[in-house]
């Protein structure tokens, strides 16, 4: 059998052109943007948003916060949870 029967003029067996992929619009954080000096760990409606849906903090590259921020939630939460205001575990 000829294995080159199912592949077209330009080599490729699928008939679907491959793409890049977009780069994701750059975040800005919001911290750094409303020029908050504190993160506080009593503001748990804030902190939510951090939070994903199992309990677990977001990552950087999901969050869109800078590193110093992103520090400052990740102990801001871990407070949190530990006078709960937060939970462990997502609910």
């Amino acid at each position: 059998m000829d294995k080159n029967r199912n592949r077209n003029k330009a080599g490729d067996s699928d008939d679907k052109v491959r793409r890049r992929p977009r780069p994701a619009k750059k975040r800005v954080c919001e911290y750094c943007q409303g020029h908050v000096d504190h993160v506080d760990y009593k503001d748990a409606d804030r902190l939510k948003k951090y939070i994903a849906e199992n309990g677990k903090i977001l990552p950087r590259r999901a969050s869109g916060l800078c590193a110093e921020h992103q520090r400052d939630v990740t102990t801001a939460v871990k407070r949190a949870r530990i006078m709960a205001l937060l939970p462990f575990r997502g609910e």
